[in-house]
């Protein structure tokens, strides 16, 4: 029989891509060229306080489990914060970095973090994050954004859950953007319908591209979007134009650019990434002011893309209550957290429960608010 044994590597580098996507099933974040063009052009790395320590499980030359793992000196680019956690500790004399951290870089999509397809292997994956986190001293273990499945399992073993709110829009089979706006409330409808004419009228188009038919210019002027929108923020940026070229070389069939113009010349840009069933808002920018030009770039074409192509859901990213009125409904995601120090222990499950009963009166006060028509309808007013 094979022997059977664990590895913890810092590069994706000496496993077949194949070997790997066989775990990682069909998210796009998950691949092994998504990870590894952020491990190769320095996005995520130790240098940047990302280190990789992915746990793989082997039998013989066979790999059978993986979790993508990080050895974090800081808590950026997570999209669920525990900057107060790190306070705390700190305030008693403490050290809360390192952790370790399950998940996608700069990435607030929900996704299978433990990639093993039995749930022995999943447990084994785990005991193997727990032994590591003894070795590396590090102060706890966060696993981000995975599956509710997967989240129990978790529990099951101690960890902590934590929810947070996203709003996601959903596709029940749309004929065209008309068909969608008929189903919402006629005051929502108005307002959508308005911000389209504006950008119109201000003779903005729109061209979508993927990742191969999009040429340098159209990289090098999104990556000056994306910059641009960090230094708004008053941010640094995370991602570089060699990460980006990474994508549109190796992934170009899960990207997305729209690309809006104006008078033949390109003023906003927003990358989407997809497979089959889901398409993800992740970056934009703008080097010209409209009134509407966000919406229409990042949400209204993202869902004309998808009824376009019969994409079910689109995940706007993380925050934003804005997006409530542009049809994308909230939606409860989750983490999973331990930590090795009894006493900040038991401080952070009374937060989460606390926490918790918050995230639940906000999601009721979202849910209350919804653009779409009540189940008692009401006529078709068009405009």
């Amino acid at each position: 029989m094979p022997s059977k044994h664990v590895r913890v590597l810092d590069s994706l580098a000496e496993i077949p891509p194949q070997d790997w996507n066989r775990l990682a099933g069909d998210s796009p974040f998950l691949s092994h060229a998504f990870l590894h063009a952020l491990h190769e052009t320095g996005c995520a790395s130790a240098s940047t306080g990302w280190a990789p320590a992915y746990i793989t499980q082997w039998e013989g030359a066979t790999l059978t489990g993986a979790m993508p793992l990080y050895l974090k000196t800081h808590s950026y680019g997570e999209y669920v914060f525990d900057w107060s956690w790190a306070e705390a500790y700190q305030q008693h004399g403490l050290s809360y970095y390192p952790k370790l951290l399950c998940a996608v870089p700069f990435t607030p999509a929900t996704g299978p973090r433990l990639l093993a397809p039995t749930a022995a292997g999943r447990r084994s994956l785990l005991d193997a994050a727990f032994e590591l986190a003894a070795n590396s001293e590090a102060s706890s273990l966060h696993i981000l954004f995975p599956p509710p499945e997967q989240a129990e399992e978790l529990k099951a073993r101690g960890l902590m859950l934590r929810s947070s709110v996203q709003f996601h829009w959903a596709n029940p089979g749309f004929r065209d953007f008309d068909d969608y706006l008929a189903t919402m409330s006629h005051d929502k409808r108005k307002k959508i319908k308005q911000e389209r004419r504006r950008v119109r009228e201000a003779g903005i188009q729109f061209r979508w591209l993927s990742g191969d038919e999009a040429t340098e210019a159209d990289w090098d002027f999104f990556t000056r979007c994306y910059n641009r929108t960090y230094r708004q923020h008053h941010s640094t940026p995370y991602l570089s134009r060699a990460f980006f070229g990474r994508l549109a070389e190796q992934m170009p069939a899960n990207v997305l650019l729209v690309v809006g113009e104006r008078e033949g010349k390109p003023i906003a840009c927003a990358m989407n990434i997809h497979n089959g069933h889901t398409l993800y808002g992740r970056y934009w920018g703008a080097i010209e002011f409209y009134s509407g030009l966000h919406f229409e770039t990042c949400y209204y074409q993202a869902i004309e893309f998808c009824i376009a192509r019969g994409i079910a859901m689109f995940e706007g990213g993380a925050q934003g209550e804005h997006k409530l009125a542009r049809g994308l409904l909230p939606t409860r995601t989750l983490s999973a957290h331990w930590l090795a120090h009894p006493q900040f222990a038991t401080a952070v499950k009374r937060f989460l429960e606390r926490e918790s009963r918050g995230i639940g009166g906000y999601l009721d006060e979202l849910n209350e608010h919804s653009p779409f028509k009540t189940s008692t309808g009401e006529p078709p007013l068009e405009l």
